[in-house]
């Protein structure tokens, strides 16, 4: 793996001048496409003037966590004792608004302690990086394009209105932004003004956490019902019941049906065996030598919901587990 990324760095290291040269003719040509996506020619003029292509963007998209660390690995990282006792101080110091909160959008504080935890290690790393250049470094990639060009229209646009200000726009190297790390899409469809102060900012607790909440009821996020159990399959499963991609979960069923194939079941604590679920397996696709069992994991709705947010196997099952880790402590 470090041989790959060090391939991977030599390649980037020696981009030629001329790289450089298609990135400014690809900005002339998408100036042309946000005019006629009705963004002013001034806002762009302002905001994209000092917009560059970097190429640890690109790299970073390349190396992602989620396509080379384990189940237990990814996990145990983001779910740790020194995570929760954080989590624990900021509740205690933002204790109203975000009991307010819950109570208003009927979302667990827990849910969204872990998402922050997860996204931002509670507002103390929300990326460094310059947005703007990296939607456009993503735009102009052909890997993502079509996506990353959609976003950046849409940031200029919510630039455009006045809805958010450009010079706070520093975040993830894929353009994510704030306490929760939204999208440009996400910002527009769910983000807020809660604190009334002209603007959506989402690195005021305030705004954030309302936005947040607002987005997972929005998407479906049902309170109080399972996200996972973790599961000991025996060998007559059949492997289509088998989900390894975050794209699409296929082949659910009642828990019932899916407890002849599950080892420790009597081990769970089940409260309704008509729910219907999915298994997802999420190491055999990606780390060499997984075993095809193991881990395995039986996931209900609201781990489809966390999906949303975050396309990621292994993502999902953090911010469910650090959930739980709350609850047992608040």
């Amino acid at each position: 793996m470090k041989l790959i990324r060090l391939i991977f760095l030599l390649i980037f290291f020696i981009i030629p001048v001329t790289y450089a040269d298609n990135f400014t003719n690809w900005k002339s040509e998408f100036k042309k496409i946000a005019l006629s996506n009705n963004i002013s020619e001034d806002t762009f003029d302002l905001v994209m003037k000092n917009v560059k292509f970097l190429p640890k963007v690109i790299e970073y998209d390349r190396f992602q966590p989620e396509f080379y660390e384990d189940t237990k690995t990814y996990v145990s990282k983001r779910t740790s004792s020194k995570k929760l006792v954080k989590g624990l101080n900021f509740f205690n110091q933002n204790k109203e608004l975000i009991n307010s909160i819950e109570i208003k959008f009927d979302i667990e504080k827990e849910l969204l302690l872990a998402l922050m935890g997860i996204e931002t290690n509670f507002g103390t790393y929300v990326g460094k990086m310059d947005i703007l250049s990296s939607l456009a470094t993503l735009s102009f990639d052909k890997r993502r394009s079509e996506f990353f060009t959609k976003e950046l229209l849409i940031l200029l646009k919510l630039i455009d209105t006045n809805q958010i200000d450009y010079s706070t726009l520093y975040g993830s190297w894929a353009g994510a932004f704030g306490y929760f790390q939204f999208m440009p899409s996400t910002i527009k469809n769910y983000a807020f003004d809660y604190n009334k102060d002209d603007y959506i900012d989402l690195k005021n607790s305030e705004d954030a956490y309302a936005s947040a909440a607002n987005y997972l009821t929005k998407i479906g996020w049902k309170k109080n019902q399972p996200c996972f159990y973790k599961v000991e399959l025996n060998e007559n499963i059949p492997s289509k019941y088998l989900n390894v991609s975050a794209k699409k979960i296929h082949n659910k069923n009642k828990l019932k049906f899916f407890k002849k194939y599950i080892n420790n079941y009597s081990d769970l604590n089940i409260d309704n065996e008509n729910f219907n679920v999915a298994i997802v397996t999420p190491d055999k696709d990606i780390i060499p030598d997984a075993e095809t069992l193991n881990p395995a994991y039986i996931v209900y709705d609201n781990y489809e919901i966390i999906l949303k947010w975050n396309r990621s196997l292994r993502f999902a099952l953090a911010v469910c587990t650090l959930k739980d880790k709350f609850k047992n402590e608040i």
